[in-house]
């Protein structure tokens, strides 16, 4: 592997499995170069190994090396999209951030900070959970680099609960703090795939005051996915997006591997096809989180969230070409 041409500026890809086998050598997402080796990216898959704000089964702190060994057979060419993603943008693996395990307040920060130091070698950010803290950190450094974005929740749960056990910032709260804060776009946001029990109906009052309008499993079982496609188109617009993916959105058939499971939830087949129908949109970040390998069988649950990154990274590039093809035509009818 050879470091990015800068002069001619191509992409680095993955390692070429046809010269040596995808199960050996270094476990980087989808075989990809690290980014030391590139200088710059388009877009950093970075780890955030901690599950320190978990509030059932501890485990997502082995997430991001899950992800990453199930990502070894994926393949360069996305025919749902059309898209060579790894050709059209530089991506690269960034390694883990450091988490603090002891220390759930220097975490976060620590969280924050090694994400705004990527965000100098790197355009944007994909990040592989740990738990769902982690979005928190993860918002305030899109919110200093975007303004206050809107915000696409896949999950089985709110996660704008107040406190739990008296802490402020646990994996059930990152969005109610976010959202206090400043870094959502209290007019744009939207959770996916909310199903299952609530404290009460005051978590739903608290939910909509917080910014959040909700597409649940049985709108999505009702309606189709379609259906649930404009919804979220209409809801999110043309405003910066960052999309945020609890693993847990997806049925435990689907994702038996993470720490609060829900019934009754979406196949990994309809999560895909909603994050593909999304990809004109600006999509400036995203996360997958909550994958616990001991619980998981098989890699059912790494290999869909592997999967999940790779559509978020296609979604990207499809992304950045739209972008370059209407700037493009602006200059044009300018001239």
């Amino acid at each position: 592997m050879t470091p990015q041409d800068s002069t001619k500026n191509t992409p680095v890809g993955p390692r070429d499995s046809s010269k040596t086998p995808r199960y050996a050598g270094r476990a980087t997402y989808a075989l990809l170069p690290e980014l030391h080796e590139v200088g710059h990216a388009d877009i950093a898959v970075a780890g955030v190994p901690f599950d320190t704000g978990v509030s059932y089964r501890p485990g997502a702190r082995f997430g991001p090396s899950h992800v990453r060994e199930a990502s070894r057979l994926l393949r360069p060419y996305n025919p749902a999209q059309d898209i060579s993603p790894f050709e059209v943008q530089q991506v690269a693996d960034a390694g883990d951030l450091v988490a603090n395990p002891f220390n759930l307040d220097e975490a976060v920060q620590q969280v924050a900070d090694g994400a705004r130091d990527l965000l100098t070698r790197a355009d944007r950010l994909v990040v592989i959970g740990g738990d769902h803290t982690i979005a928190y950190p993860l918002l305030r450094t899109m919110a200093e680099k975007h303004g206050p974005v809107a915000v696409l929740h896949a999950d089985a749960h709110l996660d704008t609960w107040d406190t739990y056990f008296g802490a402020p910032v646990t994996h059930g709260t990152p969005f109610r703090r976010a959202s206090e804060d400043g870094y959502i776009d209290l007019t744009a946001s939207a959770h996916l795939g909310i199903r299952g029990p609530l404290y009460g109906k005051k978590d739903l009052d608290d939910d909509a005051r917080l910014g959040f309008e909700i597409t649940t499993t049985d709108f999505i079982e009702e309606h189709g996915v379609p259906a649930a496609v404009e919804r979220l188109r209409a809801r999110l617009g043309d405003r910066p997006v960052y999309i945020s993916i609890d693993i847990d959105v997806l049925d435990p058939a689907h994702a038996p591997g993470t720490g609060t499971p829900e019934a009754g939830g979406m196949t990994s087949r309809e999560l895909l096809r909603i994050i593909r129908a999304l990809s004109d949109l600006n999509i400036v970040g995203a996360d997958v989180v909550e994958v616990a390998p001991a619980y998981d069988h098989a890699q059912l649950t790494a290999v869909a969230a592997s999967h999940v990154v790779y559509e978020l990274i296609s979604a990207m590039g499809r992304s950045k070409n739209i972008q370059l093809e209407n700037t493009q035509l602006e200059n044009t009818q300018r001239d």
